[in-house]
């Protein structure tokens, strides 16, 4: 069992769907640079912490994106392969580290 699935070719993404996911990882950059300051001027702690939920929901947002893709493209393919109960499996494994 030396093979993955991460090693058998995928639909790639197109550069729309990188673009797009790129743009969204270098707002909430943005938006981690911007609490950084806040500490800095020592701002008010619920603040900071609204701003801490606001990149917790934009990482989910950005997770749940890749997610819908993996399954749609990734898990789909396997399925016709005959491979779907390990990316099923490999897919449930990763989401339990999302509900963590």
């Amino acid at each position: 069992m030396g093979e993955h699935l991460r090693d058998h070719p995928v639909t790639p993404r197109t550069d729309a769907e990188k673009q797009a996911v790129v743009n969204r990882l270098k707002r909430i950059e943005g938006q981690v640079r911007g609490i950084e300051k806040m500490v800095e001027e020592d701002r008010y702690c619920v603040d900071i912490l609204v701003q801490i939920s606001a990149i917790n929901a934009a990482l989910k947002k950005v997770g749940f994106s890749i997610t819908e893709r993996h399954t749609k493209h990734c898990v789909s393919d396997a399925v016709q392969s005959g491979e779907g109960e390990e990316a099923i499996e490999e897919l449930m494994e990763i989401m339990k580290q999302f509900s963590k």
